[in-house]
């Protein structure tokens, strides 16, 4: 079992950055892929990117795609989501998510485990 906490949300201006990070209890952090999700108000929760067990494969939302980028750092137990370019349709509570799966996985319903959620607010 993995326990999971994000950290590093906020209030940011349209075209500023933000960097989220997910640290994961345990010894067996190489053992999951990774992924980010978020929810705005009153919609469903949506994937934002994942990441394989070794951090050599990735994949993003077609509406992240060139402004965010999610890495992991094995040796720490943590992932990170690094956010660019941020714009107000960006704000959200966001997630991070662990599978037991080798691949990069974009599909919610797949993952074992979740954090709580941090909140990410882009302002105009």
């Amino acid at each position: 079992q993995v326990q999971l906490v994000e950290s590093g949300g906020g209030l940011v201006q349209a075209g500023g950055s933000l960097r989220l990070s997910c640290a994961a209890s345990g010894r067996t952090f190489s053992s999951y892929g990774m992924g980010w999700f978020r929810q705005a108000p009153g919609k469903e929760r949506e994937f934002v990117a994942a990441i394989n067990r070794s951090g050599g494969s990735t994949g993003y939302a077609d509406s992240v795609k060139g402004r965010f980028t999610i890495s992991r750092d094995n040796a720490k137990n943590t992932a990170y989501l690094q956010m660019n370019s941020l714009k107000p349709e960006d704000t959200a509570v966001y997630y991070c998510a662990a599978v037991l799966s080798p691949g990069v996985i974009a599909t919610r319903s797949f993952y074992n485990y979740w954090g709580p959620g941090t909140q990410v607010t882009v302002s105009s």
